[in-house]
């Protein structure tokens, strides 16, 4: 009979034998790969964190022992210990979400996806259960050991070192990889650790001996084992690493083995202070095609055949990825400056190609956003032109770097930033929506958003030509439209991409945006109202065109894939207001809010951005009975709506 039904919650895991702890782990596997396969999602780190789980939730007591995860794709086997096995809808609305989310559950703490910041929320959950009496409880982070690449790990060590009278255990999930290898001195560190053969040697040879007296010899191998840990880990230097930490470490232990991880949790959760625990675990364990996918061993998959590992469902178009690729490539063929830097998504990113063929001039710094973005203003104060190429929702963790190190130095740097917009199943923490309304904070800074994958090639050779300012390109997540052309192309580089037979509404489209805001144009004709649809290339600074169409038009329109808070549309009216220009400007974009997992088409509508909506707004603004009115209607009713439901 099946185990993995009848655990409702942590404590079902009570009664349940060794040799049942292990079914349960073989079922658990089965059940991801069955069930991923259907939906898509985070395989290879949940494959690789099932043992370990089960352990965890054994030895303590979710939700009263917070558990917090560094970062959230590997909970999928938390989730099933914790009640939640229906994953038949996994990253889809209405169904779980791909990470941690406390209104699934009580067991759910952090939600963020960002790496690097669990043991500064561990740090701080348990100082306030000391705090507030409760100091008999525990904290769990559980980190990645991608995430030790990231300094914010360090910070919080540091001051968990210093205070440390507090039940705090920390596990790191070491299986040498966070999307792909992980890399830098922290990594060859933990490598060592891992495939030492003075280790290994002890190990396995201590384990021979004791199993050579049956069951009774490997129960006293196991007691011996948690006594000699600290022995091995000291023979192999692996304490090293924390001994000016004051934190007690324990390891490495096999990440699964669920006696021996049971038994040292069990120690680090007596022990009554800060306590690291080192687990060695194999991403994708268990499923062959995992563990042979060399680029990221199945981290992240779409619909598969769980049989084979094959993608079921794949684009027949072109990624944006790719053409940004193909072209930094190209870029760099032309201007042996432009160099190429990343933080821990060398092959997320499509820095791969360059990689292959300039080696030495790619520079993956780990899960290390502000390091990134600082060093890359040393490198071009060297006369170089780095390229640093992260996912839109990630340059949010590098501001305060853009801003002072790169900008005030007036530093030749250009960003890349895959994934802006709305990304749809990932959730809050991955959706690219933030970057339009940060960024242009910045003075100096321009910023690109191609509309197709012509205007991204053309973009990024722009921008590595510019040596004193950084500049921004970003564009979203899946295919390439098919090419644009404008119609004319004026003197600043704004491209005239339609016009109506009257001037009465300038939509100003922003990158991706392009194809809707034509399909407006084009029903706005319909319905007797001419539109101008342009794309400025460079939506910041606001172009000289902008102005000058935007003061010949009734209404303008800007339609942007970010937040409209602080957005693009609101920096157009104030340039306009700054010129004089009178002309109504009504900023269409994304709500200031956090958006739930959904599909991309999905949360779009929530937000009123189809064609259908936006040319009925516009029509009513024309004729005068929504605000902002445009220019020449008359107001026919004093309580128009503003924005609707937008």
């Amino acid at each position: 009979m099946p185990i993995l039904p009848s655990i409702t919650g942590p404590r079902d895991l009570d009664a349940l034998s060794p040799a049942e702890l292990t079914e349960l782990a073989a079922e658990i596997r089965a059940f991801l790969v069955e069930n991923v396969a259907r939906t898509g999602g985070h395989l290879g780190p949940n494959l690789g964190v099932v043992e370990l789980t089960i352990a965890l939730h054994r030895v303590f007591s979710s939700p009263e022992d917070p558990f917090i995860f560094d970062t959230g794709h590997q909970s999928y086997v938390h989730k099933l210990l914790t009640g939640r096995q229906d994953f038949s809808q996994l990253r889809s609305r209405g169904g779980l979400a791909g990470y941690p989310q406390r209104a699934e559950s009580a067991h759910d703490v952090v939600e963020s996806s960002h790496a690097s910041s669990s043991l500064s929320w561990a740090d701080g959950v348990s100082r306030a259960l000391t705090a507030t009496g409760r100091a008999d409880r525990h904290v769990v982070a559980v980190v990645g050991d991608g995430a030790l690449t990231g300094g914010m790990t360090w910070e919080a060590l540091n001051n968990i070192s210093d205070d440390n009278d507090r039940n705090l255990v920390i596990v790191v999930n070491d299986n040498g990889r966070s999307y792909a290898p992980t890399i830098g001195g922290m990594s060859r560190y933990l490598n060592r650790v891992r495939t030492t053969g003075a280790y290994r040697d002890l190990h396995r040879r201590s384990d021979r001996l004791f199993r050579a007296f049956g069951p009774l010899g490997r129960a006293v191998f196991r007691g011996v084992r948690g006594g000699t840990h600290g022995f091995l880990a000291r023979f192999t230097n692996n304490v090293a690493l924390y001994s000016n930490l004051d934190i007690k470490y324990l390891g490495p232990v096999d990440g699964h083995d669920i006696p021996a991880l049971l038994e040292t949790l069990r120690l680090a959760k007596d022990y009554g202070a800060p306590v690291i625990v080192h687990a060695i675990t194999e991403k994708g364990r268990g499923y062959q095609p995992a563990r042979d996918d060399e680029a990221d061993q199945f981290h992240a998959v779409g619909r598969i055949d769980p049989k084979t590992g094959g993608a079921l469902s794949s684009s027949s178009g072109t990624a944006w990825t790719s053409v940004f690729a193909d072209a930094l490539v190209q870029a760099g063929q032309r201007d042996e400056r432009v160099i190429a830097m990343t933080a821990a998504m060398l092959r997320p990113t499509g820095l791969a190609p360059f990689a292959e063929r300039y080696p030495e001039r790619v520079y993956d710094v780990g899960i290390a956003e502000q390091h990134a973005v600082a060093s890359a203003a040393g490198l071009a104060f060297g006369g170089l032109h780095p390229v640093v190429a992260i996912y839109a929702t990630f340059m949010n963790r590098a501001f305060d770097q853009v801003l002072m190190d790169v900008a005030l130095h007036r530093a030749g740097v250009t960003f890349v930033l895959d994934r802006a917009g709305v990304t749809g199943p990932d959730g809050p923490s991955h959706h690219g929506v933030w970057d339009l309304a940060m960024l242009q904070l910045v003075p100096g800074i321009r910023i690109a958003a191609p509309r197709d994958g012509q205007r991204l090639r053309e973009l990024l050779d722009e921008a590595v030509t510019v040596d004193d300012a950084p500049t921004v390109l970003r564009y979203p997540k899946g295919d390439v439209p098919d090419a644009i052309r404008a119609l004319e192309r004026l003197a600043d580089g704004t491209d005239v991409l339609a016009r109506g037979g009257t001037d009465d509404v300038l939509i100003v489209a922003i990158g991706a945006f392009a194809p809707l805001a034509l399909d407006v144009a084009s029903r706005l004709a319909d319905a007797g109202v001419g539109a101008t649809v342009i794309d400025p290339r460079w939506a910041v600074p606001v172009q000289p065109a902008v102005v000058e169409l935007a003061g010949r038009h009734r209404l303008v329109i800007t339609l942007e894939d970010g937040i409209r808070v602080g957005g693009v549309g609101t920096r157009v009216r104030q340039v306009l207001r700054e010129a004089g220009v009178d002309t109504a400007v009504d900023e269409l974009g994304l709500p200031g809010e956090f958006l739930e997992h959904a599909t991309r088409d999905e949360i779009l509508a929530d937000a009123g951005l189809t064609a259908e909506k936006i040319t009925s707004d516009v029509l009513a603004q024309v004729s005068g009975t929504r605000l902002p009115v445009a220019k020449g209607a008359v107001r026919t009713d004093e309580d128009v709506p503003l924005h609707g439901n937008r």
